[in-house]
């Protein structure tokens, strides 16, 4: 089930200031998103002793098609916990945000088990994440493990939680503007911020505005924080037709500037 935003009180609620239904990633996207701009985790594994508890570990990770691949040590703990018991979970983490709770995780559950040494794609993924670790890839007493992912926890910060479906997390891709997003972010709040007002008071119900910023940007469209008499209070525009490069954002942005000032002096 997806979950999008916390319980409140009956009547707590306040109106949302654009289209819920507006264009938005999938669970399912956000988290593979976000999997692709982390490198390291915490591995659980249950440990030897005492037996049966959850034993988690610091360890480099990367991603194979959506598949978490390690290079473990056969000394590890968690080396000696996965021989015994294959069960495990990977919880990785964005570190983008000041308030730590606001930032996305995502827990992957599954089975951890070794890997031949001659699995070209998992070898590749690891070593195109972690080039440092070639000099020791082929030590005796290291090898190649693959997480199978059976279950998928995301939460991406403040009420926006769920149980991502296996099918959805092996379909979905990442989002083409992940690694231009925080650039983006940054032109437009440090040289266009009077366009977030503008896009505020075109295209949301907000009637009285007297900043916003943006704080999010992918394929889809963009989010924005705006200023209200109520306080800050969150809104989402869609663009016209799916963005895949920085370009085609900007382009999107403009134009719909364009049609803003219309709107607003109309």
């Amino acid at each position: 089930m997806t979950e999008d935003a916390h319980a409140r009180p009956t009547g707590a609620a306040q109106e949302q200031l654009y289209d819920i239904n507006v264009a938005t990633p999938s669970h399912a996207e956000r988290a593979r998103t976000l999997i692709t701009q982390v490198s390291t985790g915490t591995l659980c594994s249950l440990a030897l002793e005492p037996v049966g508890h959850p034993y988690g570990s610091f360890v480099t990770v990367a991603f194979d098609a959506g598949t978490p691949v390690f290079l473990l040590s056969a000394l590890a703990e968690h080396t000696k916990n996965l021989r015994r018991d294959p069960r495990a979970s990977l919880l990785v983490s964005e570190d983008v945000s000041a308030d730590p709770l606001a930032n996305g995780r995502v827990t992957l559950l599954g089975s951890c088990r070794p890997i031949r040494s001659d699995d070209a794609s998992a070898r590749t993924a690891f070593l195109a994440a972690h080039p440092s670790a070639d000099y020791y890839a082929d030590f005796r007493d290291f090898g190649f493990w693959r997480l199978s992912v059976e279950s998928i926890r995301y939460i991406g910060g403040y009420g926006r939680m769920s149980w991502v479906e296996k099918p959805a997390w092996d379909s979905a891709e990442p989002d083409p503007l992940a690694a231009s997003a925080a650039g983006i972010i940054a032109h437009m709040n440090n040289d266009h911020a009077d366009a977030m007002v503008q896009y505020c008071l075109a295209f949301s119900k907000a009637t009285e505005v007297a900043s916003a910023s943006m704080t999010g940007i992918d394929r889809y469209g963009f989010e924005m924080s705006a200023v209200t008499p109520e306080g800050p209070r969150p809104v989402r525009l869609a663009f016209s037709n799916a963005v895949t490069t920085p370009e085609q954002a900007r382009d999107s942005l403009v134009q719909l500037l364009k049609e803003a000032r219309t709107n607003v002096t109309a």
